[in-house]
């Protein structure tokens, strides 16, 4: 099984946040995602070997955060955190 599919298959929350230590546009989703209301997990890529690349050859979104909706039958990628704010919640 694929390190993201792990992650997918672990995740309780409403969103799934992929990030990195030093990454405003990661502050910006979070901060967001509680103003909604809107439970996530983070997963920091600084931890996880490998994941990146498949994150990039799964999505094509190259930087992060790479944000996942978990709340439907069907995951949704969702893109980075201006995709989040433009996102229909």
């Amino acid at each position: 099984m694929s390190q993201l599919n792990e992650h997918f298959k672990k995740s309780k929350t409403d969103f799934l946040m992929f990030s990195q230590t030093i990454c405003v546009y990661c502050s910006i989703a979070k901060r967001y995602l509680k103003n909604k209301g809107l439970s996530y997990t983070e997963i920091n890529l600084d931890h996880h070997d490998g994941l990146r690349r498949e994150l990039v050859m799964e999505t094509g979104h190259r930087t992060v955060p790479v944000l996942f909706d978990l709340r439907g039958d069907e995951i949704v990628f969702v893109g980075g955190s201006d995709n989040l704010i433009e996102y229909k919640l």
